[in-house]
């Protein structure tokens, strides 16, 4: 039995962060000066280029603008507003998005997919160039998708280990900083404990190459929204995923002062009738990270997750009413572009109306991370939900 119990390692202190703590052999009474050395942090040759990457997208009234969805989901998007899915439609509308003027003073980061790394505005520049002199850290999503969890109660893993190395190297060469990983828990299918560790392991492995070559690594076990469940139920699954998270990030090694969290907000199930108000999301949130997120990390990047702009906003405000041991801001996708989409509509002349949409959002939510938001005069578009069942990206 001794060898199932994990050794106790203590979140909360700094001093173990990223370590494999090493049972001292019966016999010795006194740890030698190789076993101090043992305890170290393994931080490589990026780290402090890690840690100036994380606090830099972890800035005051910024946040990151998710725009890294597949080819198929973007095709999702294109044709809700009757586009082709297309390389040159996926080009054009990316290409609104990170030309966008004064973006950078509400978004520190921008998570792209691997087509959008690669490529350039109609007229040559790379869309990696136009955010790095909008003052905005390219990332990129480096996961392969969910695929099914043998052993499970049809639930997922996320797949994606194998070549990653030579990946984000190459990554880091076109100009990417920071790395994204997807991944997700369903509370209605359990989650089992298959599943959980399945997904924590998967992400620290992710988290640990992600460093050993120079991107920062976002840890994203995203808790689905799908459900009936009340929000108590929702907190004892975030608090049982993040403490196997953080466990298995120690495990490998994993400087915690060089990564990012992108976690699900504590809310109800979608289909829960008791529904709360922004301030008790904020408690709940707050309550979770306090007892599972060590204050080393520097950035805490709330995924938006099917909720409507509006709700999301209106959540992240409430959670900064008052300080926090981290930085605590959004990584939204949907609840950024949704009314950009629609307001482009494919057409070339309302780029500008739809990038001016874009700012609206972004700034809503740079007023939300300093805790400034108020929610008068917003659209009835905006108050939409956007939730989907069974959501894949």
């Amino acid at each position: 039995m001794a060898a199932l119990l994990k050794p106790a390692v203590s979140l909360a202190s700094s001093q173990f962060m990223g370590q494999v703590l090493k049972p001292a052999a019966a016999s010795s009474s006194l740890a030698t000066p190789q076993q101090y050395a043992s305890l170290s942090v393994r931080a490589g040759p990026y780290a402090d280029e890690l840690v100036k990457t994380a606090n830099a997208v972890a800035s005051k009234g910024r946040g990151i603008l998710a725009m890294d969805e597949s080819n198929a989901t973007c095709g999702k998007r294109l044709a809700s507003i009757g586009l082709e899915n297309t390389e040159a439609n996926r080009q054009a509308y990316r290409e609104l998005l990170v030309t966008t003027p004064g973006l950078g003073d509400y978004i520190s980061g921008a998570i792209l997919f691997e087509e959008t790394l690669y490529q350039s505005t109609l007229a040559g520049k790379k869309f990696v160039d136009c955010l790095k002199e909008a003052g905005i850290a390219p990332g990129i999503k480096v996961d392969k998708g969910l695929v099914p969890l043998a052993g499970s109660n049809d639930e997922s893993w996320c797949q994606g280990l194998d070549g990653l190395a030579a990946r984000s190297a190459e990554y880091y060469k076109q100009g990417a900083r920071f790395a994204k990983w997807r991944t997700v828990v369903s509370i209605p299918n359990g989650p089992s404990r298959l599943a959980v560790v399945e997904a924590a392991w998967g992400l620290a492995r992710y988290a640990a190459i992600s460093q050993e070559n120079g991107l920062v690594p976002i840890v994203e076990p995203e808790i689905l929204l799908d459900g009936e469940h009340n929000i108590d139920r929702t907190l004892a699954v975030a608090e049982e995923v993040w403490s196997e998270v953080f466990y298995q990030l120690a495990n490998n090694n994993v400087m915690f002062e060089g990564i990012l969290l992108k976690p699900s907000m504590v809310t109800p199930g979608a289909e829960c009738k008791e529904r709360v108000t922004p301030e008790v999301v904020a408690e709940y949130t707050l309550k979770m990270l306090k007892r599972r997120v060590p204050p080393a990390v520097p950035g805490i990047m709330f995924l938006s997750g099917g909720q409507s702009e509006v709700e999301a906003t209106l959540n992240l405000n409430a959670m900064n009413q008052s300080p926090n041991p981290w930085h605590v801001s959004f990584s939204y996708a949907r609840a950024l572009q949704n009314t950009v989409l629609k307001t482009w509509g494919g057409n070339p002349e309302k780029v500008k109306a739809a990038q001016t949409a874009l700012l609206i959002r972004a700034k809503a939510n740079s007023l939300a991370q300093l805790g400034k938001y108020s929610a008068e005069g917003e659209s009835e578009e905006a108050k939409k939900g956007m939730f989907v069942a069974n959501y894949t990206y």
